[in-house]
């Protein structure tokens, strides 16, 4: 029987299964990667609100990594939200000397707007992450956080993607979706010297809660597969715009609307 590609998230659980761990394996599943997961904290949350967040103890932490790197056969790692320098510098202590991919999802701030990222851990991500990782894929706001100045225009996606490939020598995808309105979408990648453009039609949803885990997770499993950086990128945006566009909506029972991506295969939708 084929054995699929293993593939491990580091990152915080979203107990309404739009972001995060959650999120991750749902990619994980559909690109046919089989996915491992080490939780960095866990998230009282739903699309629309954060309501707590309470971290898994560092050191459990790294039991969680430390058991999956003996027992399996690790062919890319992705990491989303690490929520402290404490729980960096225990992601990093053990795998700095892995020669595993590591794509790095800078989660620090919700869709939502609340913080997921202590203040004090931007240094750790700079200092420890980044110059061990091949690619990292911050929106605008985050790339902006990772280089001290404020990125807000299409103008400005080419020259800060090159900056934050070239200081910490990396790949860069800086993802365009909170820009201004438009027909378009489009993230900018610094990769091997050479800027790229990826742009998918604009869709109009009242929550885009989850898709930049679920566009990492989608790489990760990707480069696990044999596809180039450009390649695994091109293949996850295509099918993240697919789950932004057939997204679901559900009612609570006060009536209130939560949208969710539309992270299924499309054979299950005939089950």
């Amino acid at each position: 029987m084929h054995k699929p590609p293993v593939v491990l998230s580091i990152a915080g659980s979203d107990c309404s299964s739009g972001a995060g761990i959650q999120a991750d394996l749902k990619a994980f599943s559909y690109f046919g990667t089989h996915g491992l997961t080490a939780i960095t904290c866990v998230v009282a949350e739903t699309p629309n609100e954060v309501i707590s967040i309470h971290p898994v103890p560092p050191a459990v932490l790294q039991d969680q990594i430390r058991i999956l790197l003996e027992t399996y056969q690790i062919k890319a790692i992705k990491t989303g939200m690490l929520y402290s320098k404490q729980h960096i510098v225990a992601i990093t202590e053990l795998l700095q000397q892995q020669p595993i991919p590591i794509i790095v999802d800078p989660v620090m701030v919700a869709s939502s707007g609340a913080h997921l990222l202590k203040d004090d851990a931007v240094e750790a991500y700079v200092s420890r992450l980044l110059p061990i990782a091949q690619l990292v894929t911050p929106n605008l706001a985050e790339a902006s956080v990772l280089l001290g100045q404020d990125i807000v225009q299409l103008e400005q996606m080419d020259d800060a993607a090159q900056e934050i490939g070239s200081i910490y020598n990396i790949s860069c995808l800086i993802k365009g979706g909170h820009l201004p309105a438009g027909n378009e979408r489009i993230d900018v990648l610094w990769h091997e010297g050479k800027i790229h453009h990826f742009s998918a039609p604009t869709v109009e949803i009242n929550s885009t809660h989850g898709t930049g885990c679920t566009l990492s997770a989608a790489i990760t499993a990707n480069l696990s597969r044999g596809l180039s950086i450009p390649e695994a990128i091109q293949t996850a945006k295509h099918w993240v715009h697919s789950a932004i566009s057939e997204s679901f909506q559900f009612s609570s029972p006060d009536g209130e609307q939560v949208q969710a991506l539309n992270q299924l295969s499309p054979d299950s939708l005939n089950l």
